[in-house]
C-alpha cells in the first residue's frame, strides 16, 4: 500500500506509511465497534469497488498495449529479448518454467507444485481450515449454505480472481521493460494509462483492498488473543461485557504490532515467502487432526514452535535466504522434514486428548472411523459424516474443478477458444460431480 501511495502522489515512503498507519487506524475502529458483523458488511462493499476496478485496470492496460493480439506478438518478442540475455527459452506464458531457470529453478517449481498446498500454512490457504474458512463459514446459516460458500471462495479465488492481475502484470512487462523493482509495474501502468476520472476510484479500490485485509486480520486475531487464550488460561468465568472490552483493546494492541511491522517490509513478495518458510511443515499436523485420533495439542504446538525455530536457524546460521528461489526451497524442504519428525515425535511422547474430549470431537464433527478406530468403538451410535473414498473423489475433483476453471479461463481471455471452453467443460463436469455428491449425502443444518 505505501508502495502505491508513494508512485501516484509522488511522496516520500515515511510520508505515505503514515497515510498507511492512519488506514489501519481508520479499519481498527470500524473492527473495534462493530466487530465481525461490520467486517463482513464493509467487505461486501470493499469487495465490489476494488474487484470492479482492477478489471477496469485490465481492459486498459490490454488496450494500450494495442489488444490481446497484439499483447501476444509483444510478449513473443519479450521472451526472445530475455533469451538472448539470460539463455532461457520458452514463454512467459508457459506455466512449466525454463530447465535452468533462474527466477523458477525445478526445484523452486516443485515445492511450489507439489508440497506447499498440504505442508505449509499461510494465512488464506490453510490445509486442514483455519481461522480465514471459519471465520466465513460460521458466518453462513446452515451447513448447505457454508460448504457452497467455501466452494465458491476457491472457484472464485483460485481461477477467476488472478486474471485481472495476471494481464495488467503481462502489459505492465511489454510498457515497461527491465524494471528494477517489478512491483511498481502494477502501479505504474494505472498511474500511466487509467483516466484521470479513474484514477481516484482506483487508489480508493486499493485502500478498500488493503482495509478488508486488515479488518478480517484484526478481527480474526482479536478472537484467538480473548477466546482461546485470555478467556481459557487468564480469566475464566466473567462477563461478556469484559470480554467484549477486552477484544477491543486486543484490537488496538494488534493494530499498534500491524502498523510497526508495516514500516520493516520492503517486499510483498518477499513478506508472503517469509511466511510460507515460517508456516513449512505445520499443514500436515493441520491435515491429519481430522483423520488421526492420536494428534493433540501438543503435537500441533510443537510444530508451530519447529517450524519458526528451523526456518529462522536456515536463514540466520545457515545463510540462506527466503527471497531467492532455491534458497526458498531448500528452507522450506528442510523445515517440512524437520518439523515432521519433530510433532511425530511428541505426539508418541505425549498422552493423547481426554477420552472426553476426543469423543465430542468425534461426534460432533463425525469423521471416518479410519484412524478414529478407538473413538468410534466408543461412540458406535455414531454414523460417519462420509466415507473415505467420497472425500477423496470430492477433493480430487476440487483440484480438477480449480485447474480447469483457471486455465480455461486464461485461454479464453487469450483467444484461444477451442482449449478454453474444453477447460471450462472438465471444470463443470468436477464442479457437478462434487455438488451431486454432497447432495446425494444430505444437506444436513447444524442446529447444534
Amino acid at each position: 500500500m505505501a508502495k502505491i501511495l508513494e508512485l501516484v502522489f509522488g511522496i516520500s515512503k515515511g510520508e505515505a506509511l503514515w497515510i498507511v498507519v492512519g488506514l489501519i487506524l481508520l479499519t481498527s475502529a470500524i473492527s473495534t465497534l462493530s466487530g465481525l458483523w461490520g467486517v463482513l458488511v464493509t467487505d461486501l462493499f470493499q469487495f465490489v469497488i476494488k474487484m470492479g476496478m482492477v478489471i477496469v485496470l485490465a481492459v486498459v492496460a490490454v488496450e494500450a498495449v494495442g489488444g490481446i493480439d497484439a499483447m501476444r506478438v509483444k510478449l513473443a518478442a519479450v521472451d526472445q529479448l530475455r533469451g538472448a540475455t539470460t539463455g532461457g527459452r520458452g514463454s512467459v506464458l508457459s506455466f512449466v518454467p525454463d530447465v535452468g531457470s533462474a527466477w523458477m529453478p525445478m526445484i523452486t517449481f516443485f515445492v511450489y507444485i507439489a508440497v506447499n498446498w498440504w505442508a505449509t500454512w499461510y494465512p488464506g490457504a490453510e490445509p486442514g481450515g483455519g481461522g480465514y474458512v471459519a471465520q466465513r463459514m460460521l458466518s453462513a446459516k446452515d451447513e448447505k449454505h457454508s460448504l457452497l460458500a467455501t466452494l465458491w471462495f476457491n472457484i472464485a479465488h483460485y481461477a477467476i480472481r488472478p486474471w485481472p492481475w495476471i494481464l495488467v502484470a503481462l502489459a505492465s512487462l511489454i510498457l515497461y521493460p527491465g524494471l528494477a523493482d517489478p512491483e511498481t509495474g502494477y502501479v505504474r501502468v494505472m498511474v500511466d494509462h487509467l483516466p484521470s476520472s479513474l484514477r481516484g476510484l482506483m487508489v480508493a479500490a486499493f485502500a478498500a483492498a488493503f482495509m478488508s485485509t486488515i479488518a478480517t486480520h484484526l478481527n480474526w486475531g482479536a478472537s484467538y488473543l480473548v477466546n482461546d487464550f485470555y478467556r481459557r488460561f487468564v480469566r475464566r468465568g466473567d462477563s461478556e461485557s469484559h470480554y467484549v472490552l477486552m477484544s477491543r483493546l486486543a484490537t488496538l494492541v494488534l493494530t499498534v504490532i500491524s502498523a510497526a511491522v508495516a514500516f520493516r517490509i520492503e517486499s510483498i513478495g518477499g513478506a508472503w515467502k517469509l511466511l510460507i518458510v515460517t508456516g513449512a511443515g505445520t499443514g500436515g499436523v493441520l491435515l491429519l487432526r481430522w483423520y488421526w485420533w492420536r494428534i493433540n495439542a501438543w503435537s500441533e504446538v510443537s510444530a508451530m514452535i519447529a517450524a519458526f525455530v528451523v526456518s529462522l536457524l536456515l536463514q540466520t546460521a545457515g545463510g540462506l535466504d527466503s527471497d531467492q528461489p532455491r534458497d526458498f526451497a531448500y528452507i522450506v524442504l528442510t523445515t517440512v522434514a524437520v518439523t515432521t519428525a519433530v510433532w511425530l515425535a511428541v505426539t508418541y511422547l505425549t498422552r493423547p486428548e481426554s477420552e472426553a474430549t476426543l469423543e465430542a470431537f468425534y461426534r460432533r464433527t463425525r469423521p471416518s472411523r479410519t484412524g478414529w478406530g478407538p473413538v468410534a468403538a466408543r461412540a458406535a451410535d455414531v454414523r460417519p459424516s462420509a466415507d473415505g473414498l467420497a472425500n477423496l473423489l470430492d477433493w480430487f475433483a476440487g483440484c480438477v474443478l480449480v485447474y480447469g476453471a483457471l486455465f480455461g479461463v486464461g485461454k479464453l481471455l487469450l483467444h484461444e477458444t477451442a482449449p478454453g471452453v474444453l477447460l471450462i467443460a472438465i471444470a463443470t463436469i468436477a464442479g457437478v460431480v462434487i455438488y451431486r455428491d454432497l447432495a446425494r449425502r444430505g444437506w444436513k443444518t447444524v442446529v447444534e
